[in-house]
């Protein structure tokens, strides 16, 4: 005769664990706002190649946010930092640009980041806490600002923005 006992206890197991996986999954990203990034042509980001972001929609103007650069990077690229432009449109109009220094590795040239091979995935704090003045759509414009002799940087693969409700008093 078949014991069937332990299939009986694992199907209820096997359910259960399928949907604490689908619960911590999306409970992970349910304060995320906006994820998106844009790939670099192949032969390299021209300094006059703005990369856009004209669809970052804020419904709320009281909750700090966490603001980060996702930038993937090829082991050849040849620096440990990356500036760049980051433009920003306000729902009114208003404009403000700022000049950013990302840190990509240490003084011994060993990269941060992610990533086996060749290629590197940074997700980058570049402001903590911060909270949108209006409600509405954002425009955001970054262009790198390396001062390449052709105005050409190689070796960056992608770039994008990510927004998530801070973490701070949420459960």
């Amino acid at each position: 005769m078949k014991n069937t006992t332990p299939l009986i206890l694992a199907k209820p197991f096997f359910g259960l664990l399928f949907f604490a996986t689908i619960f911590v999954s999306t409970s992970c990203n349910r304060n995320m706002v906006y994820d998106r990034s844009l790939e670099i042509s192949e032969t390299g980001w021209h300094e006059d190649s703005a990369k856009t972001f004209d669809d970052v929609i804020i419904h709320d103007s009281l909750s700090p946010f966490d603001f980060y650069i996702n930038l993937r990077h090829s082991t050849n690229y040849r620096y440990s930092n990356f500036y760049f432009f980051l433009n920003t449109t306000l729902p009114n109009g208003h404009m403000s640009r700022d000049t950013i220094e990302l840190i990509l590795a240490d003084n011994t040239g060993k990269w941060y980041g992610n990533g086996s091979g060749h290629i590197r995935d940074n997700r980058i704090l570049i402001r903590e806490k911060l909270k949108f003045p209006l409600t509405g759509n954002y425009q955001f414009t970054i262009n790198q600002a390396m001062r390449e002799d052709d105005g050409i940087l190689e070796g960056i693969i992608n770039v994008g923005i990510r927004i998530e409700k801070s973490g701070e008093g949420m459960e």
